[in-house]
């Protein structure tokens, strides 16, 4: 697969683009991004990112350098598409930003598309879409037999390797050798990622601290090289890294909690925690203690601040740290912990409006605040009875609220969710599985997320799962895609620095962490699953089945209240065998 010159311009032969050719040297022509990348161009370091690196914008009037890597185009508001994003020729008075640049297109040789090319090969014009595809086409040559790159004929028909079809070797990696499309000096992204990596995480001496190596390794085995070079190069992490590794940021939960970027610290932080790095620590413990720290801040009269001082940190906080002891605190805690909180400042606020306090305040004064507000406001019961154990003020009493019953999903609708999320060829296994946990068997979300591989068994004949203390068979064809989430599925969702194999059965973004409720419940509503009413349903659906016991277990829940839900369902003991023997198939 020769490349063609034209009279207007040239093949780089760097990436193959007819592009501009900015360098003529040692019988090499490059265009002007593969010669910023190459070693031809002088290189400085960058005053941003502090690597050595080809210099795109040099210093002047107190800026620092900044390298190829580290330069943005400069924002102006696009003449084509009329919206303010970085834009090429904005000194000109004409900005275009990179979607609305002209680009000429012609029929393309591989798939007949009129495209703008990307290169122009022996066969002519071949798109972007195309040119990637044939760059990593790969498989057994039908002339020599080996697994490579496949280039003759051209196009997705291609059938044998360069040496068989008579070509000349293009798009080889200069450190492995491997075929495919090139990235930073002519390598690989296995190999582009591997330099980049140790040049961003390299310390004074040149050299990777040993703290950080295992996180630099898990970047590198990145199952995903490509994603992990952009976030190496524009993520907001990879300069905390850099400057943990040069010494300049303490390599301390402290000093990333200074950090101007919490969501970037936030991952950095749970990288370094999943690779021993820095200690593990309770960040939803933390976090309530820096809100709950604000919001007694922002009470203004010095009594009330001390009292909602102690309420917050000897009631509320003390409770979960003791809690925190023997195991995470879930995310369901530490909302109820907050609205806690939060219900005792208003109280207080209000008080003081009405000119009381909370040693003046009456049993008419309370009935007042909490009939003329939202339901929420009867989570100031915590605040109260503390009070009142502590003589702060007088026995005061909170009623209790019944919640309404919400709505449940309609027996016709859930099945035929069931039907989509087990045959469907295009759901993705995690969300398959996921789904079938919430319709068949009323986990909530919270602990379908926080599940691990640990709670799936798996032989010859059969997959159980664990929900709670129970076991439950699962039945075709959800047992062939839990067997698959455990062995394949599972590596698309791991972040960048996460360990190649996970303990979580649905992986979340952040390293060493497993997928948040919030995210969940966000991926099943795009299949009309609302959690709440799903999982009613199969409440409903599973108390009819099985015994007040066994429900209790797979739930979670105390034994009287299933006991109620047997009894709401009309359920007995009759289909116990036939539950457990997993049953349920939709079909």
């Amino acid at each position: 697969m020769s490349r063609v010159t034209t009279a207007a311009s040239t093949a780089c032969d760097g990436c193959g683009r007819v592009r501009p050719i900015v360098s003529r040297r040692d019988d090499k022509s490059l265009c002007g991004s593969c010669y910023n990348r190459s070693d031809r161009r002088p290189q400085r370091r960058c005053g941003r990112c502090g690597r050595v690196a080809a210099i795109c914008v040099q210093a002047k009037a107190g800026e620092p350098d900044i390298c190829v890597d580290c330069y943005e185009l400069p924002v102006g508001v696009c003449g084509v598409c009329g919206r303010s994003r970085p834009c090429q020729w904005v000194a000109s008075g004409a900005p275009h930003c990179l979607r609305c640049i002209p680009r000429a297109t012609a029929p393309c040789a591989h798939c007949g598309e009129h495209r703008p090319p990307t290169a122009r090969w022996a066969e002519g014009p071949v798109c972007d879409p195309c040119y990637n595809a044939a760059l990593r086409r790969r498989g057994r040559c039908a002339g020599c037999g080996v697994e490579r790159r496949l280039v003759s004929p051209p196009g997705p028909r291609a059938t044998h390797c360069c040496d068989c079809a008579g070509l000349a070797p293009t798009h080889a990696c200069a450190q492995c050798g491997r075929e495919d499309k090139l990235y930073a000096r002519g390598r690989c992204d296995r190999c582009a990622l591997a330099r980049r990596a140790t040049e961003l995480m390299a310390g004074p001496d040149g050299v990777v601290p040993a703290a950080l190596m295992s996180v630099h390794d898990a970047i590198v085995a990145s199952a995903t090289p490509r994603k992990a070079l952009n976030w190496l190069r524009q993520g907001a992490g990879a300069p905390i890294l850099a400057e943990i590794a040069r010494g300049s940021l303490a390599l301390s939960h402290e000093a990333l909690d200074d950090l101007e970027r919490p969501k970037a610290a936030n991952h950095v932080r749970q990288m370094l925690v999943a690779h021993g790095a820095l200690p593990p620590r309770d960040e939803r413990l933390v976090s309530l203690e820096r809100l709950n720290a604000q919001t007694v801040a922002a009470v203004a009269r010095r009594d009330d601040r001390k009292t909602l001082a102690a309420f917050a940190t000897w009631k509320v906080l003390r409770r979960l740290r003791d809690r925190a002891d023997h195991t995470t605190t879930k995310p369901t805690a530490i909302r109820h912990a907050r609205t806690q909180v939060l219900a005792a400042a208003r109280f207080l606020d209000w008080l003081a409006a009405h000119d009381l306090t909370v040693s003046t305040c009456a049993q008419g004064d309370l009935d007042l605040w909490l009939a003329t507000g939202p339901l929420a406001r009867h989570d100031v019961r915590y605040f109260v009875e503390w009070g009142s154990q502590r003589k702060l003020t007088e026995k005061l009493v909170v009623p209790p609220v019944r919640s309404a019953p919400g709505d449940t999903l309609d027996a016709e609708a859930r099945w035929a969710i069931i039907a989509k999320l087990l045959r469907d060829p295009g759901i993705e296994v995690a969300d398959r599985v996921a789904g079938s946990f919430v319709l068949l068997y009323a986990q909530p979300l919270s602990r379908v997320a926080a599940m691990s591989v640990d709670a799936i068994t798996t032989s010859r004949t059969a997959v159980s799962v664990h929900f709670g203390t129970q076991a439950v068979i699962a039945p075709e064809p959800l047992a062939t895609h839990i067997s698959e989430l455990i062995t394949i599925g599972r590596a698309h969702h791991i972040g960048i620095g996460s360990s190649a194999s996970s303990h979580w059965l649905f992986a979340g973004h952040l390293p060493g962490r497993p997928i948040t409720a919030a995210r969940l419940g966000q991926r099943l509503g795009v299949f009309g699953i609302d959690a709440r009413a799903a999982r009613r349903a199969a409440q409903l659906q599973l108390a009819a089945e099985v015994p007040a016991v066994v429900l209790a277990q797979m739930l979670g829940v105390s034994i009287n209240t299933a006991v109620d839900w047997v009894h709401a369902a009309g359920g007995d003991w009759a289909n116990y065998a036939a539950a457990t023997a997993g049953d349920t198939d939709p079909s």
